[in-house]
């Protein structure tokens, strides 16, 4: 299966050159994603899950590598709701080595990542939904509509935090309510789509 192109009514400008999937649009699909475990995922492979937490990141991104230990935290905190953690690497290896699939195992198994982490070749992914950023969030609902888009939450430093947005967004869905803040700024390194 290819991935959908999505049309531009369900992306909006965030930057000059880049079109953002809008909040409330329904989510481009993806599959034969290679993850760092051999295995290929796509959006059938996470048909049962409730939330789908699409995280743009990076092997070599330094708020990407800040947020390891709170990824793999989230998902141990919301599994059981039926909250899925995936993080995707668009990031093109011929132009950054670090990014290869072999950086992304070595990235995986150095941090203990408890939830996929997969290649997006040709950065499909990434064009169809518009992240601004490594370290960009998108959380898609059981109808596979994004329901939050931005950043995890509001301090690359740990300790540092003062709104937790993410979990605010889980949490806010997983009650059937609107998401309190739907929309907030990625911060993180560039992605380069070429």
């Amino acid at each position: 299966m290819t991935i959908q192109s999505p049309s531009l009514a369900i992306l909006e400008a965030d930057e000059p050159d880049r079109m953002t999937l809008k909040v409330g649009a329904l989510a481009p699909t993806f599959e034969g994603l290679e993850g760092v475990d051999g295995r290929t995922y796509g959006f059938s492979t996470f048909a049962d899950r409730r939330v789908l937490v699409l995280i743009f990141s990076s092997n070599r991104c330094p708020t990407a590598k800040a947020y390891a230990g709170r990824m793999n935290a989230l998902q141990a905190d919301y599994a059981a709701h039926g909250v899925q953690v995936v993080a995707i690497n668009s990031n093109d290896p011929h132009l950054y080595p670090d990014e290869s699939l072999t950086g992304m195992v070595e990235r995986a198994r150095e941090d203990g990542y408890t939830f996929p982490y997969l290649r997006d070749v040709g950065q499909k992914t990434a064009r169809a939904y518009g992240p601004t950023c490594t370290f960009d969030v998108f959380v898609l609902d059981a109808d596979r509509r994004l329901r939050y888009e931005g950043r995890f939450d509001d301090a690359r430093l740990a300790d540092r935090v003062t709104s937790p947005d993410l979990r605010n967004a889980l949490d806010d869905i997983l009650a059937g309510r609107d998401v309190r803040v739907p929309k907030t700024r990625a911060f993180g390194c560039g992605l380069d789509l070429v």
